[in-house]
């Protein structure tokens, strides 16, 4: 039996990057992992896969609709789809065996297999050659998430799929129905219709990503109709069925009718559930909480010593990024060291385009707890740089303290927004003023300029190009 000072399951981007900062640190480490690659849910077939096919997807979109714009003359452009999914698995594979190679790089063993709690202390993995016994001093569990099975719209991995299957699909659906009008189900609705798929999405709330700031769902909504998607919300789903190749879906709308939508795919895109099965928590006496996702304290440490939990198992939002600083948290806690997490300035992002990012406080969460604030806010169509490039949708907003001015929040619909956010969290990681940002000599023409504008807006409403 072999033995380990710290055991990771899983090996997504909270499990690897656990592995390895454990290893840097100078842990004897392991990662289980029950695929043949490494990676988990990100790599395979999220956040990697997704973005390979939204590229893919806005080049042939620019190439169709705005290339003639820029004085670019092409014959008519055609989807290749083989290619495009050829081109993201190789992406995926390039990621995957670079996560081989790391573990390779810090000497952590890799053991291909199910693991699962004997007790608190050992793992048993099945794998392909039988069972192996490891026993780990401290043991991580990063499993992730799986995608959520409606009991009325089951996956049939065909014509009722979810983003696993939307990620490898062999054709460009006719009528694409989406169910969810959240993160997953907006980007990859907007890959195929761009490709040329009729899209509908139908979702329940009475906005799309009700998650983010009300005012970018709205910028983003406005986008999209412009790119033909069609949009339902407040839409109750009762019903999914299918003949053949036409899936009907059946909802009720605002007005408490009977509407119906009929497409020859629905993608059923409702969130993602903590995925524990297989784990035997019971033997190592993990609990989980109403929801199915393993309790923990504020180091991340289940109620039984040794075993820890990072990511999508755990509270919090379902990110890539969220996980990789819980695994880097959690290595640091046990080795003795004092690391720190600030779960409000952890950017959340969508990619479709333009993009949505926002991090700190939405305006109806201030709104909420009764916060004294002030907004700031720029439209990106009077930025140069966006006219330059004809992006000129979305805008930007900051909200800060009315009092003190520091900022408690941004949120930005715009070109590149998921590499802009990156400033504003820096800036409230060192907890700067909207002053603050707007003195800073922005770059021109920049993108970020529009960030500068919209703190100058927020402090005496002294923005200059709006």
């Amino acid at each position: 039996m072999s033995s380990y000072d710290v055991i990771v399951i899983g090996s997504g981007p909270g499990g690897y990057v656990a592995a390895i900062r454990a290893a840097q640190l100078g842990k004897k480490t392991a990662i289980i992992e029950k695929y043949n690659t490494l990676g988990g849910t990100c790599l395979n077939v999220g956040c990697i896969p997704s973005k390979a096919l939204l590229d893919s997807s806005e080049h042939f979109h620019n190439a169709e609709s705005t290339f003639a714009d820029h004085g670019i003359e092409i014959n008519a452009p055609k989807v290749n789809i083989e290619q495009m999914i050829n081109r993201k698995q190789s992406v995926v594979d390039q990621t995957c065996e670079g996560v081989a190679f790391l573990m390779k790089k810090n000497n952590i063993d890799v053991h291909t297999g199910l693991g699962s709690f004997k007790d608190k202390n050992t793992v048993v993995v099945k794998g392909e050659d039988g069972e192996t016994e490891l026993k780990g001093d401290k043991i991580i569990i990063a499993t992730g998430s799986k995608p959520v099975e409606l009991p009325f719209a089951k996956f049939d991995k065909e014509r009722i799929i979810s983003s696993t299957e939307a990620l490898k699909l062999s054709e460009v659906p006719k009528h694409l129905i989406v169910i969810g009008g959240g993160v997953i189900g907006l980007e990859l609705g907007s890959v195929y219709r761009r490709l040329g798929a009729e899209v509908t999405v139908v979702e329940y709330a009475d906005s799309i990503i009700p998650t983010m700031d009300r005012a970018m769902g709205k910028d983003l909504q406005r986008t999209l109709k412009k790119l033909g998607m069609s949009i339902n919300l407040n839409h109750k789903v009762s019903s999914v069925t299918r003949d053949g190749d036409k899936v009907t879906v059946v909802a009720e709308n605002k007005k408490g009718e009977e509407v119906s939508f009929e497409g020859d795919y629905c993608l059923v895109s409702v969130g993602r559930r903590p995925y524990t099965q297989g784990l035997g928590l019971d033997n190592a006496g993990v609990k989980v909480d109403d929801r199915g996702r393993i309790e923990v304290n504020d180091h991340l440490e289940t109620n039984v010593e040794g075993i820890y939990a990072i990511g999508d198992v755990v509270r919090g939002a379902m990110l890539a990024h969220k996980a990789e600083e819980e695994g880097t948290f959690v290595a640091e806690w046990i080795a003795g060291e004092k690391p720190h997490m600030d779960y409000n300035l952890i950017p959340n992002i969508v990619y479709t385009w333009p993009e949505v990012a926002g991090v700190g406080k939405t305006e109806e969460q201030l709104k909420e707890e009764g916060a004294k604030y002030k907004t700031g806010s720029f439209p990106m169509r009077a930025l140069g740089r966006s006219r330059a490039s004809g992006d000129i949708d979305g805008s930007v907003k900051i909200l800060a303290d009315a009092e003190t001015d520091e900022v408690l929040g941004v949120h930005i619909c715009a070109a590149r927004a998921a590499d802009m956010i990156m400033e504003a969290t820096v800036a409230m990681e060192f907890r700067a003023s909207a002053e603050d940002i707007a003195r800073i000599c922005h770059g021109h023409p920049t993108y970020t300029e529009a960030i500068k504008e919209a703190a100058m807006d927020a402090t005496a409403k002294r923005s200059i190009h709006s």
